[in-house]
């Protein structure tokens, strides 16, 4: 597979089950289908947003991609290779520009080490940069992401929610990536500092030429910082669209109820808020057809026998619903 269409990055029919352990009368207990059937693709200096419920498979999604969790099947191209067929050893030096910043930076933290240790380890580990040399890089790292120089030789209990986010992203940035999985980069931080971080990473981009897969629920976190925008339910992508065209009209009836529950920020105004009946299915025995015809408002008679395919119903506009053949 070729990357002559501006993907950095491409995933086809991506699949993670989880084993549930354990046999009976010979026959495996089941499997958790948390990634089941993916096709996503990020365009170079771009950002992809990733939405959906929590549980719906986002995070397992993106370690898959990174292959911090190893894929069940499918195929992960990263500028054109496949990174399936990478051996261990190949996929370290990949790695050097496949990266992740984590929703919580205060677990993603050793608090045994110092700002100057976390940040300056990857540039260890791949043998980059040691003694006065690597001071000197973590230094302009930090600078990167508006820290400085008091910060090195502090510990991550030491700084406020904001500041250890800004850290995890200098430590990401450590080794020159080009891709950067952004795992709810900014849920656990006060509205107020989520938007610093988030104007940070947009500088970062526009000056590095970065590419994101931002990972979120919170869709108008999303609406600032992405271009495109596929929506997860159970599993599978249900919509996928630029972001402009996804916010001014939803079309599957999944994506239709998330926007429904955007907070208007005018008292004046409503918004119709739509309800869904019953709770999402357990991944481990999933709805046969559509997985969200049990709940969907607008559900066919085939919905529940067929698997709708991901289409273009429109330029640049997927849907996977029977109501839109």
């Amino acid at each position: 597979m070729e990357n002559d269409n501006g993907n950095l990055l491409s995933v086809v029919d991506l699949k993670k089950y989880f084993p549930l352990g354990g046999w009976f009368l010979g026959k495996s207990l089941g499997h958790v289908k948390a990634v089941d059937g993916v096709d996503l693709e990020v365009n170079e200096g771009k950002t992809a947003a990733l939405v959906g419920e929590s549980g719906c498979g986002k995070t397992t999604l993106g370690r898959t991609i990174l292959r911090l969790i190893e894929p069940t099947s499918g195929e992960i191209y990263f500028e054109g290779v496949n990174l399936k067929k990478l051996s261990k050893g190949e996929m370290r030096g990949i790695r050097m520009n496949m990266q992740l910043v984590q929703q919580d930076p205060q677990s993603a933290l050793d608090p045994r080490m110092t700002v100057k240790s976390s940040v300056g380890e990857p540039l260890v580990v791949h043998g980059i940069a040691r003694g006065k040399e690597l001071r000197e890089k973590v230094l302009f790292l930090l600078q990167k992401v508006g820290l400085g120089e008091e910060h090195l030789n502090r510990f991550p209990q030491e700084f406020s929610g904001g500041q250890r986010q800004r850290i995890c992203i200098a430590r990401a940035l450590a080794l020159n990536p080009k891709f950067i999985v952004l795992d709810e980069p900014t849920a656990s931080l006060d509205v107020s500092v989520q938007a610093q971080i988030l104007n940070l990473l947009k500088n970062l981009q526009r000056d590095l030429g970065l590419t994101y897969l931002f990972i979120s629920h919170n869709l108008s976190v999303v609406r600032y910082i992405s271009d495109e925008v596929y929506v997860m339910y159970l599993g599978n992508i249900v919509e996928k669209a630029d972001t402009k065209s996804l916010f001014m009209k939803q079309l599957h009836p999944y994506t239709k109820v998330l926007f429904s529950a955007i907070t208007i920020p005018d008292p004046e105004l409503e918004r119709e808020r739509l309800d869904i009946k019953g709770e999402v299915p357990s991944a481990i025995n999933p709805p046969s057809g559509c997985r969200f015809h049990p709940r969907c408002p607008e559900s066919l008679e085939i919905c529940s026998k067929i698997m709708p395919e991901l289409n273009e119903v429109e330029k640049g506009r997927f849907v996977a619903c029977h109501l839109y053949k």
